[in-house]
């Protein structure tokens, strides 16, 4: 079976059991200040396991493309990505523990032909006053699954997504990989147990002192690794000799004329870092110092140095065709991506040679390197933090931790965020603040378009918090003082005005015949939420807004600054009344 055939038969299962499919979400989370990227499939719906109604009903299913940048040391080995497709499906207030494990056996057991005596799985065992979770072990040994290990919640408890919100316990699914007679016993830790995926069930809502309440709407997540999964079914225990991953394998075999077999770590490091850059660049992130741009600049980068292990140059352009042809069931756009690739490449090679003599210069005859000599290289050769760790861990040097943190203070936050990859905050963010501002985001864009006089502005992207918005539209100019001043009174206007926000739950054909704003790339499903404000603002979006324009308060625009060609980047707060 191949990675198409699987995420076919995945979907078409869950479609037969009346689930809608959702389509696959931006790389580059909407309205989340604290994630830089998509890591979960479960991660654009957070609104929605919040209790917002979604559009497309209370069943839905995909296969979601993710970044996880927490990862990026681990890869290397067997099995993990920093890119990879996950296998979802949710229930939102539908059914619940019985019909999701049940369905999950029967897609395993049934349809992929996995034997049932090879499955084993985790289940919560009790903790902090929440009861272990016998339905679930219940529901499994019904079904003839007798390896069932119970764990505290470390291993089987799922959120919530920030400091509040729904949260639950799950039941983990593994399969015994091994040629070797199945234990009698189930220990997760043997590596021969693979993680095949995960059923969370959110039953419970922290608050802000971390006080447990059942839920009304309890919801179920399932998520699993397209490319473990498709391992597993082609008989491997090395995820990099799937289809998913031979193409890119085997050029990096032609280019540097050497095998795999001897070269598995470096290989699969350029193939992962390579794929994972280009469908960063295809959600629109050009190589920088700054949050996306930074992490897109280190897999760039950590490629290449590894390539130069073995004389490659020029090397970028060869591997994304392969990935192309790898995922030609995605829309690419190849001209940019490669001219990113081939920029940063030549970029980093004018510099890298001159750096790593640098490196060997200043490790010569010494046991430690200094903070400044750390910074030097960062600063002036383009070294990302990460490679003169691993060069110097490489080298079996020391890096002054002292000196090291003072001269790289400022670059810390960036760090910290690039490779944290996991929830905090943000889209479980409902509170009434951001609630107050997400409003004020539509009002500001219709605002935009109204004083500009330009009815083909976009929204380019977004990001809110508690604290202030931040909208990026398509535009090729900096705005006069005098535009932004009306803009600013305009939407002011419109909030003493009084006007109601109503939601509707329309056809997205409907949607654009009545002129709602939205990106229509296949971003929406067949049915979509549209908010409208009296005859101001009309828009496609998921929530959380006010009832009431009277409830936002005063609009401050802040500042304005570029974001990229052609897109403009708008800062605006909330004064107090």
């Amino acid at each position: 079976m191949n990675r198409k055939e699987l995420i076919k038969k995945y979907i078409e299962f869950f479609k037969s059991k009346n689930h809608k499919e959702i389509p696959n979400s931006s790389l580059i989370p909407e309205n989340d200040p604290t994630v830089l990227f998509t890591t979960a499939g479960m991660h654009p719906l957070v609104p929605f396991l919040l209790g917002h109604p979604h559009p497309q009903g209370k069943r839905l299913v995909n296969v979601q493309r993710c970044i996880r940048t927490r990862d990026i040391e681990e890869v290397g080995d067997e099995v993990h990505h920093t890119f990879f497709e996950m296998l979802g499906n949710w229930s939102l207030g539908d059914y619940f523990k019985k019909q999701t494990i049940e369905y999950s056996f029967e897609f395993l057991t049934k349809v992929l032909k996995l034997s049932k005596e090879k499955l084993s799985v985790t289940c919560f065992k009790g903790e902090n006053k929440i009861s272990k979770d016998a339905e679930s072990e219940r529901i499994w040994k019904n079904l003839g699954i007798s390896k069932i290990k119970f764990l505290g919640k470390k291993e089987n408890w799922w959120g919530p997504a920030g400091k509040t919100g729904p949260c639950g316990p799950d039941s983990e699914i593994f399969y015994w990989i091994s040629k070797k007679q199945v234990p009698k016993k189930f220990d997760p830790n043997d590596e021969n147990w693979i993680e095949l995926g995960n059923n969370v069930f959110m039953q419970y809502n922290q608050d802000e002192k971390k006080n447990l309440t059942s839920l009304k709407q309890k919801n179920v997540d399932f998520g699993g690794g397209s490319e473990r999964m498709l391992a597993l079914l082609e008989g491997h225990n090395d995820n990099y000799l799937t289809d998913a991953w031979q193409p890119l394998i085997k050029e990096i075999e032609k280019l540097t004329n050497k095998k795999y077999g001897q070269n598995k770590r470096e290989f699969r490091i350029i193939a992962d870092h390579i794929k994972a850059a280009i469908f960063i660049i295809s959600d629109g992130i050009s190589p920088s110092n700054k949050e996306q741009g930074y992490v897109l600049r280190r897999l760039i980068r950590r490629a290449i140095v590894y390539a130069k292990k073995f004389n490659l140059e020029k090397f970028t352009p060869k591997l994304a065709e392969q990935v192309f042809k790898i995922y030609d069931d995605y829309k690419f756009n190849k001209k940019q991506i490669l001219d990113e690739l081939q920029k940063e490449e030549e970029k980093f090679n004018l510099t890298l040679e001159k750096g790593l003599n640098l490196f060997q210069k200043i490790i010569k005859n010494k046991q430690q390197i200094s903070g400044k000599e750390s910074f030097l290289l960062f600063q002036s050769y383009g070294f990302p933090i990460e490679m003169t760790l691993e060069l110097a861990k490489e080298n079996k040097i020391k890096i002054s931790q002292k000196g090291f943190q003072k001269e790289l203070e400022k670059h810390q936050k960036l760090s910290r965020t690039a490779t944290a990859g996991k929830f905090k905050s943000g889209l479980a963010d409902n509170s009434e603040k951001t609630t107050r501002l997400h409003t004020a985001s539509h009002l500001l864009l219709s605002a935009i378009q109204k004083v500009l006089k330009n009815k083909n502005i976009h929204q380019k992207g977004s990001n809110i918090n508690s604290e202030r918005l931040r909208l990026d539209f398509s535009f090729d100019r900096k705005l006069t003082e005098e535009e932004i001043q009306e803009i600013e009174k305009l939407i002011n206007q419109q909030i003493q005005k009084a006007i109601p926000v109503t939601r509707q739950e329309m056809f997205l054909e409907q949607a654009k015949k009545l002129g709602a704003c939205g990106v229509f790339d296949n971003k929406y499903g067949e049915k979509v939420s549209v908010y409208t404000i009296g005859d101001f603002s009309k828009e496609i979006c998921t929530g959380p807004h006010v009832n009431n324009t009277k409830e936002i308060g005063k609009f401050k625009i802040q500042k304005q600054e570029s974001c990229g060609a052609g897109i403009r980047r708008i800062k605006g707060v909330l004064l107090k009344n």
